[in-house]
């Protein structure tokens, strides 16, 4: 999925939290449209000033419950990446992917979808016209040194739900409950879903290297000691060996974010993950002149658009202005 924003923010992010606050600290969400008249709305909760990684995460979009005949649904034409994974993960609709790596792909509620852009990428999102309510997240992985550069690829994952002290799980990156993902990562990660009945207390045995978040889907929990409803995360610090969740009386979906912290500054802008505010420019100019049919030794970056794309994205105008790193 591509940030819409017309005039997206230069982040320079970095793993320290930006205070002395504790865990269960509840980062709240800001709404934004997903491009159009109709737009579709998201809740983004990373990033921001108060935390801008959770591990490698570094960008969470939750949408929906949408009405796609009143929203138009996901309509995402051709547009890049750089330095980053895509996670694309459901609870219900049906989105129609394609990338310049050939890949022709459905994600589907409960099955991962994991785009590696690396070195560069381009991809479209479209929610099928079987789909009458879309609604799930959208979550990006900063590439750490050594691997921002890989070749881009595409990979599919669907877990297999299991039951874990009357809490249901499916586990799609890195390991938890007994349970493990075979999909590679780039840096110690993980992603859970996890369905909790009415007022069941679950807790978690989880790395004591890893920050944690955790994500509100439907209902309300408690998750390290703070509450939360939906489209709000939960961050926990490193530290502790457990992760505590208590749903309301309408039981809890939640989706449990972790990874050790990257210990690495990075800089966001737009759909471009890197080091320097050179690096983005440079991104943010490939794109365009590929886009425009140009040419010269950078014109390969994003690979060959798939011949059902009608349009692509323009890029925003640059920044105005460069910011200094925080934190």
């Amino acid at each position: 999925m591509s940030n819409l924003e017309t005039a997206p923010e230069e982040l320079v992010c970095s793993s320290a939290p930006a205070d002395d606050r504790p865990s269960g600290l509840v980062l709240e969400s800001r709404d934004v449209p997903l491009g159009g008249p109709r737009a579709m709305r998201v809740r983004r909760t990373l990033p921001q000033r108060t935390r801008s990684l959770i591990g490698a995460w570094c960008f969470v979009d939750h949408y929906g419950p949408e009405d796609v005949s009143v929203t138009g649904g996901m309509r995402v034409p051709g547009h890049p990446h750089v330095g980053l994974r895509t996670v694309s993960w459901l609870f219900g609709g049906e989105i129609e992917h394609r990338d310049t790596t050939g890949t022709h792909a459905f994600v589907r509620p409960g099955e991962l979808n994991l785009m590696t852009a690396g070195s560069g990428i381009a991809h479209s999102e479209y929610s099928t016209p079987e789909t009458s309510v879309l609604h799930g997240v959208q979550l990006w992985l900063a590439l750490p040194e050594a691997h921002r550069f890989t070749a881009p690829g595409f990979e599919h994952y669907a877990p297999p739900a299991f039951e874990h002290e009357g809490a249901r799980v499916l586990v799609f990156l890195g390991a938890l409950c007994g349970a493990s993902s075979p999909v590679h990562t780039f840096s110690p990660l993980l992603g859970a879903e996890i369905t909790l009945p009415a007022d069941r207390t679950l807790r978690l045995d989880v790395d004591p290297t890893f920050e944690h978040g955790v994500l509100v889907d439907t209902g309300a929990v408690t998750a390290a000691g703070a509450d939360a409803t939906v489209g709000q995360l939960v961050y926990q610090a490193p530290g502790t060996r457990g992760l505590a969740l208590r749903a309301g009386a309408e039981g809890a979906r939640v989706l449990v974010l972790g990874g050790r912290p990257l210990e690495e500054r990075i800089v966001m802008w737009w759909n471009f993950v890197g080091r320097t505010h050179e690096e983005i420019l440079a991104y943010r100019e490939q794109w365009q002149a590929e886009r425009a049919g140009g040419s010269g030794a950078d014109s390969a970056r994003f690979g060959t658009f798939p011949v059902h794309w009608e349009e692509t994205l323009p890029a925003p105008e640059p920044p105005a202005a460069r910011l200094k790193p925080r934190g």
